[in-house]
């Protein structure tokens, strides 16, 4: 196999990270991907991950590209890039047909037909959206439900529950327009907890059942996870800027000494340790308020045995395990990013980065929660192909 350079974008609210990864030559279909270049750029134009100025956004991503080409040694040409934003949303839909073949066993053509007709019962009730990824959640065939994918069944009826996860097609063209005018093909956009799931999560805590929150600078966002599928997303508008503002208004400090205070690196001001404490967990109960009530929502509260873990650039805020486990009644840790000896990583807020590599170098047939996604992937060029001249 020839060796194979994969780049992953993620533009975050506060900073650009670029990840660049090499697949060994001659390697196996499982090679991991080793970085062999990194880049990061402060984040300017964005709000909540939208696109306000792209012409400041492209600035900050040619600068963390520029990074990254420097310390591997090769020149980015195309990438796989990360949309996380409050636009993206989860919808379920179910879909429903009649196995085509006379012996009425399902074939891989029905599993497409029956996907497409979750898809079709959706598609009116969400204007202005695309679907990033449709992730079939379960199957039934003659109303029993299959465990695993159901080809070479037999039943007069084959039904399937999806999760579609969309975001606005305008962010989607303004992200994909804003990197390409700098000279990078968009091979693919991936929904940012997904990515960093791919390499943050193991396989038993997703089998067992677990939520992944990244808690950024603007926004939290959660993945849930149960039977080693993604079976819930959701993007909260609150994130660690929310408790550097609170320590300002509570200590009555300027911002920048607040965030010092909030990274513990301004231990010789005089404020009140109590106080402190009470209002960065206050802000922390809130979130955790919020990704409790979506879990009752989805009727998962209490019951994912792997717990939540945490990451992100506010995983990291004192005592943040502790506050979660007490809203959740959930196991708490944070994640720990382990990809290898020699990686160029250095933490795990690279993690969706570096997930879109792992994403870049899987194939279809991956047997991997990864693989489970990208197999029903819809190509966003496929509806972009039809404006094209």
């Amino acid at each position: 196999m020839a060796e194979h350079i994969i780049t992953g974008i993620d533009v975050g609210s506060y900073h650009v990270k670029v990840a660049i990864a090499r697949v060994p030559k001659n390697g196996s279909d499982r090679s991991i991907p080793e970085i062999i270049g990194t880049g990061f750029a402060e984040s300017r134009g964005l709000k909540s991950g939208y696109i306000m100025q792209s012409d400041e956004v492209a600035r900050s991503i040619k600068s963390a590209i520029a990074q990254a080409e420097k310390s591997a040694g090769v020149i980015v040409k195309r990438a796989h890039v990360a949309i996380g934003s409050i636009g993206l949303e989860e919808t379920y839909s179910r879909g429903e047909i009649i196995p085509a073949r006379a012996d009425s066993e399902v074939t891989t053509t029905d599993i497409e037909k029956v996907m497409q007709d979750s898809e079709d019962r959706i598609i009116d009730h969400i204007p202005n959206r695309r679907i990033l990824h449709s992730i079939p959640l379960r199957y039934t065939v003659d109303g029993s439900e299959v465990l695993g994918r159901p080809q070479g069944m037999r039943g007069t009826k084959l039904e399937v529950d999806t999760l579609f996860i969309t975001s606005y097609e305008q962010h989607i063209n303004d992200l994909m327009s804003t990197i390409e005018s700098i000279g990078v093909y968009v091979e693919d956009v991936i929904a940012s907890p997904l990515a960093a799931s791919f390499v943050m999560l193991n396989k038993t805590q997703k089998r067992a059942g677990c939520i992944l929150a990244n808690i950024g600078s603007e926004t939290t966002s959660i993945v849930v996870f149960e039977d080693a599928t993604p079976i819930s997303l959701k993007i909260f508008p609150v994130g660690s800027n929310d408790i550097t503002n609170d320590i300002a208004l509570g200590l009555k400090v300027p911002l920048e000494d607040a965030e010092k205070i909030k990274r513990g690196a301004m231990t010789s001001a005089t404020y009140s340790k109590k106080r402190l404490d009470e209002i960065v967990q206050n802000r922390l109960t809130s979130i955790f308020t919020l990704v409790d009530a979506h879990l009752k929502k989805i009727k998962r509260d209490g019951l994912l045995p792997a717990g939540i873990i945490l990451t992100g650039g506010g995983s990291n805020t004192h005592s943040i395990t502790d506050v979660a486990k007490n809203v959740l009644s959930l196991p708490a840790r944070t994640a720990t990013l382990e990809i290898g000896k020699n990686t160029k990583v250095k933490d795990a807020t690279w993690a969706v980065a570096y997930g879109l590599c792992m994403w870049g170098a899987s194939d279809t047939e991956d047997t991997s929660t990864l693989g489970i996604v990208k197999q029903t992937k819809k190509s966003v060029f496929s509806w972009l192909n039809q404006f094209l001249p």
